[in-house]
């Protein structure tokens, strides 16, 4: 394949990126990413020369064109995103940018050049929270998105389902479960309470810290995708036989990815300070977060049966991600 990869030197992007080098080093790849802060472009070095990396704003249009045609793309990867929640809270800004305008600017490639295919990567944040009792969320359950990052997200999955259905492209959406694992952000839950416990600070838990996540380990997110990628039918296409009966885009093309491994935040923030040694005195409860969801599950039943399923627990994921971290004293 000759893919473009947006957002190629962020969290999940980058180890995407360094997992389909590696498996596929004769693919082409080109990493397309503007290197906010929330991105490393170093985290690519161990694939520097299997790839090509372009400094840039998935909202050029020009520029995403360009790139598709000089490298003969025939797959988009969309990481790319602004994603989050409190930044978005104090200025959805950046996030209808990058989450709204960025994919469609994408779209108005695709549109020129039919052969490409896009795989949007989207969030379970679209449904809203749920309560306890409620099932997972399956694809295609109704939105309710409560912050401007997760409504800028179901705003980009609508306009990718609209181009699918007007435009005829080929493309799917995954929507995945909290990832976690090594080189997140510092400002995402795990790697605030690692970061804060390392140096024994007081950790902030929001509210009461019994939100429930279901929690992903990143490298099981990145296989999850390989497997939709190399299933045809995933990416809605006329002429390909579908699992949707009406055989038109909709949730057939709607993939969840999810570890079924829901936790309590304030239970995952003990287990840190537990594999830390650090005592539980460290948690410091703080004002609850505007809109704070309660809870997020996803039935990924879909795509288990094309054949994935995760691999890493969350006890032994979680750790791993604190080795890395305590080993990088970030």
């Amino acid at each position: 394949m000759n893919l473009l990869i947006t957002g190629g030197a962020g969290f999940i992007g980058s180890h995407f990126t360094l997992r389909h080098c590696k498996a596929n080093p004769r693919d082409t790849v080109v990493v397309l990413d503007k290197l906010t802060y929330a991105a490393d472009k170093t985290l690519l070095d161990p694939v520097a020369g299997m790839m090509t990396f372009v400094e840039g704003d998935i909202a050029d249009q020009a520029l995403v064109g360009r790139i598709v045609e000089d490298f003969k793309i025939d797959t988009i990867i969309n990481f790319a995103a602004e994603s989050h929640v409190d930044n978005s809270i104090n200025d959805a800004t950046p996030f209808l940018h990058t989450n709204v305008i960025g994919t469609q600017a994408l779209l108005e490639v695709v549109k020129t050049h039919p052969k490409v295919r896009l795989l949007h990567i989207s969030t379970d944040e679209v449904f809203g929270d749920i309560d306890d009792a409620m099932a997972p969320c399956k694809s295609g359950d109704a939105l309710f998105p409560s912050s401007p990052y997760a409504a800028s997200k179901a705003a980009a999955e609508m306009l990718v389902m609209a181009a699918m259905r007007t435009f005829r492209i080929h493309a799917c959406i995954t929507r995945c479960t909290n990832n976690y694992g090594p080189h997140q952000a510092a400002e995402k839950f795990i790697p605030t309470v690692i970061r804060h416990a390392l140096k024994d600070e007081k950790i902030p838990v929001y509210g009461d810290g019994r939100n429930k996540r279901d929690w992903l380990y990143v490298t099981d997110h990145c296989d999850a995708l390989e497997t939709i990628i190399a299933t045809p039918w995933a990416f809605w296409d006329p002429k390909v036989p579908s699992t949707n009966p009406r055989h038109e885009p909709g949730s057939g093309h709607i993939f969840h990815v999810s570890a079924n491994e829901e936790q309590e935040n304030i239970a995952v923030a003990k287990m840190i300070l537990d594999i830390l040694g650090k005592p539980h005195s460290l948690l410091s409860y703080v004002e609850d977060r505007l809109g704070h969801d309660w809870r997020y599950a996803l039935d990924s039943e879909n795509t288990r049966k094309l054949g994935w399923k995760p691999k890493v627990s969350f006890e032994e994921g979680l750790k791993q991600t604190v080795e890395w971290y305590r080993a990088k004293r970030v």
